[in-house]
């Protein structure tokens, strides 16, 4: 069976054709590194380290490149609340991020581009745009990107009109029309000369958009196959990346893939109702693979609502398949070939139908244990094996993560989730704001991370250890 994904542009399920046979270009819209990653960041990265990994068992040669927009408004606006340059405050979130991702199981992408690493590129793009007549230069040394020269804009969303007033970000005394969204932002007397680059145009840094449609060309050609991100980004950000890419002459991403979001308790995770879900928090609570199985286990389209129990709930999936495996060994089962069942695959193939295979899995697990209660220890080893391959293709297999993703490297991830917690403290006791650093302390301590202050700084450990 042909891998069909649903395709955001055409709202149907349409079969992979990918633009060089045997391989696979995928582009994913990675974090904005102002803030620690939340649930969402770590379920959205999952979904498509799980596309990933399917496409690599089908025997694909998958180059996957997931960005880094480490300069933008929010950063800045970030950075300006912190005693560190917008620069550095980027890096050091950076840094949480790829720790919680590989804490997770998350693969490293093919290429991890910063947007600054392609100011060059984003600049000769939107020089295209102005040359074809689809972008202009604004006194204040922006460029915006003339919605009205390009009919088709709207056609991933669907929307036309007033609904796709997308140039919120922009100053309305340079835009032809509040639908018109920048391309570059000319640089403000208030913002660091350091957060600017020159330009044709003037001074200044690019437009939040324009970053991932330079990287992905950069990246992966004109034309490529898959373009993923959360569903937040459907409208303005891959709308505007879609219009000013196909209006510069690339056909880009031929297949748009969304993953939903996640909801805490059936509400959305805000500030104001203070129930966010932060990476720090899941690891904290629960084993790596127990938190990836619990954020995997919904179809990635789907909305995830994350509640009290569903660690739980998790946790005693990888319990049944350590306990399988416990039983086969001490029965004495040996090996058999490692097959992935037609079942799973056909779940896998349709949609990346996880909730789906997940069953096949752990009916391969009950089968696996009734073989073993019968003495049956041929059938018992099949099983055994089949969910083991299951288990591999998700990256949820218990086995595989008792040595490295169970040991040095959930180490590490923690160790730079906490270090972070721990410069937000030592920065609130430098601003005399007891308040926020005894806040970093018990919200450590609930999680069993004790702090220690001594004339060296401040050590962490977990549980007195």
């Amino acid at each position: 069976m042909t891998l069909r994904l649903y395709d955001t542009r055409s709202q149907s399920l349409q079969e992979l054709d990918p633009v060089d046979p045997g391989r696979v270009g995928m582009y994913v819209c990675g974090p904005t590194v102002q803030s620690s990653p939340h649930i969402g960041h770590l379920r959205s990265a999952l979904s498509y380290d799980l596309l990933r990994r399917w496409l690599e068992h089908r025997g694909y040669a998958v180059t996957l490149i997931r960005n880094v927009t480490d300069i933008d408004d929010k950063i800045l606006r970030a950075a300006d609340q912190g005693p560190d340059p917008w620069w550095a405050h980027a890096y050091r979130v950076e840094l949480e991020f790829s720790a919680a991702y590989a804490a997770i199981g998350v693969l490293p992408p093919t290429n991890e581009p910063r947007a600054t690493g392609s100011i060059g590129a984003m600049i000769d793009l939107i020089q295209r745009l102005i040359d074809g007549g689809h972008a202009y230069p604004a006194d204040d040394g922006s460029v915006y990107f003339d919605v009205a020269s390009w009919p088709s804009y709207g056609s991933l969303t669907r929307q036309s009109g007033d609904a796709l007033l997308s140039g919120e970000d922009a100053d309305p005394r340079d835009r032809r029309s509040p639908r018109d969204f920048a391309l570059w932002k000319g640089r403000k007397p208030e913002e660091p000369e350091s957060a600017s680059w020159p330009a044709p145009w003037g001074a200044g840094r690019p437009g939040w958009h324009i970053e991932c449609s330079a990287m992905a060309e950069r990246y992966l050609g004109q034309e490529f196959d898959i373009h993923g991100g959360g569903l937040d980004l459907r409208f303005p950000h891959h709308e505007n990346e879609l219009a000013q890419s196909t209006a510069s002459g690339a056909p880009f991403a031929r297949l748009w893939v969304h993953n939903g979001l996640v909801t805490v308790n059936g509400q959305k995770m805000s500030k104001s109702l203070g129930n966010s879900v932060f990476a720090s928090d899941l690891l904290g609570a629960a084993r790596p693979v127990v938190v990836r199985y619990a954020l995997a286990a919904a179809h990635y389209r789907s909305d995830r609502d994350f509640q009290d129990g569903s660690l739980v709930e998790a946790e005693e999936a990888i319990a049944r398949m350590e306990r399988l495996v416990e039983r086969a060994t001490a029965a004495g089962v040996g090996g058999a070939a490692a097959v992935v069942p037609d079942a799973f695959a056909a779940a896998m193939d349709d949609d990346l139908g996880v909730p789906e295979a997940l069953a096949v899995l752990h009916d391969t697990i009950r089968r696996g244990n009734q073989a073993i209660d019968a003495g049956d220890l041929g059938t018992a080893a099949h099983a055994v094996a089949s969910v083991h391959a299951m288990a591999g293709v998700l990256g949820v297999d218990p086995t595989t993560w008792a040595d490295d993703a169970g040991g040095d490297r959930t180490h590490d991830a923690l160790a730079a989730l906490v270090g972070r917690l721990i410069e937000e403290r030592t920065d609130a006791r430098r601003r005399r704001d007891w308040a926020a650093a005894d806040r970093v302390r018990d919200d450590l301590a609930a999680a069993g991370v004790t702090l220690e202050d001594g004339a060296d700084g401040t050590r962490w450990s977990i549980d007195g250890r």
